[in-house]
């Protein structure tokens, strides 16, 4: 009897867990699309974000630097092959009193800071240690896979999670709020390590139609760098490709 109780112990062990919920990880991501915005949101043109930014220390416990204007310029790709490569056009820029930080931008051929052009090489890297979040966005789409994880906890609020891969083979994991499906988490590895970002103080945009975390939290090997305080998204306005050429003027806040 005794045999047989630990054989039949260790078949149990040995099938697939199965969530009790019986949400499969393509349902799970339908619903955060939906909770997110809807095709709306997966299908946007255009994304500027103003707020401000707090850096911190890895050595120590109180922020190292703060800009109180913080921004961010899109113009989105149509496919996406390669979570972690930049895509589209984008253009960042920290300024704090009037005095620009640091500055970082695409024109979709072309990288380049407040120092210049970057090369090829460290671009890709750079971008690398940073984009992640919008593959989602392209999830569903033919040659992408889905698989459910083991749920999880994040902030507090319990979570699907989710890894995406992409065509290029690249896996990036998603935490999906269980009770909105809001995505709360994002984690991939980049050069630089292990980096996870965590979404909260979520406000809507664009009449309700787009969903925006206020509050992006980022990590480094498990110790956070900085906090973005997002305040205002304007989805789909009239962004000129132009700002994204090599020293554009910047337009005024």
């Amino acid at each position: 009897m005794t045999r047989r109780i630990l054989a039949l112990a260790l078949l149990l062990l040995a099938l697939p867990a199965r969530a009790g919920d019986g949400l499969d990880a393509r349902t799970i991501v339908a619903r955060a699309f939906e909770a997110m915005g809807g095709d709306h949101w997966a299908n946007a043109r255009t994304l500027l974000l103003e707020g401000r930014i707090i850096w911190y220390a890895p050595d120590r416990a109180e922020p190292r630097a703060t800009a109180d204007d913080y921004r961010m310029w899109r113009i989105f790709e149509d496919t996406r092959h390669d979570a972690h490569e930049a895509a589209g056009m984008v253009r960042i820029v920290a300024r704090n009193g009037g005095v620009t930080i640091f500055e970082i931008a695409s024109n979709g051929t072309v990288s380049w800071s407040d120092r210049g052009v970057i090369p090829p090489e460290q671009a890709a890297e750079t971008w690398a240690n940073n984009f992640g979040f919008g593959v989602i966005r392209h999830a569903l789409k033919d040659g992408f896979r889905l698989e459910r994880l083991p749920d999880d906890w994040v902030m507090g609020s319990p979570v699907h999670m989710v890894r995406v891969i992409d065509p290029s083979g690249k896996e990036t994991l998603f935490g999906i709020d269980k009770a909105d499906f809001r995505v709360r988490m994002a984690g991939f590895l980049t050069p630089r390590g292990w980096h996870v970002r965590t979404y909260d103080r979520f406000f809507t945009a664009d009449g309700g139609r787009w969903v925006q975390p206020g509050r992006v939290t980022l990590y480094y090997n498990g110790v956070k760098q900085n906090e973005v305080i997002w305040e205002q998204a304007h989805v789909n306005a009239a962004i000129s490709p132009e700002l994204f050429e090599v020293g554009a003027t910047l337009p005024p806040r």
